[in-house]
């Protein structure tokens, strides 16, 4: 397990959300080796799609990249020591069939003229 407190780097959460993930982080150092990252991703994205339903993404790593869409108030990035934690839920909405994305982009684009 890491001993260092969880440092918030970017969020647009509510407080109560962060709290939540930020105490799901630190049972999944519990639970998992320190250098599992896929468990410890896997252990926090299974708890936070209980707690606020599905699509949520987590990533979990010393040193990595990302660009990713979100929903507004679904965002944190923080680190515990120099463990770095991504958690975000997806922008799309899951009940919009394949039919009706295409449908919606097609408007899209025939509004331009």
């Amino acid at each position: 397990m890491l001993e260092g407190k969880g440092v918030v780097r970017e969020t647009d959460m509510p407080e109560a959300m962060q709290t939540h993930v930020m105490e799901l982080a630190y049972q999944a150092l519990d639970l998992h080796e320190v250098s599992d990252y896929q468990a410890i991703a896997h252990y926090i994205k299974q708890k936070f799609d209980e707690a606020y339903g599905p699509a949520w993404h987590c990533v979990v790593g010393i040193d990595f990249g990302s660009c990713v869409t979100h929903l507004c108030g679904s965002f944190i990035f923080f680190h515990v020591e120099m463990m770095e934690f991504l958690v975000f839920k997806d922008g799309k909405d899951l009940t919009e069939s394949k039919e009706e994305a295409i449908g919606v982009v097609q408007k899209a684009g025939n509004n331009d003229s």
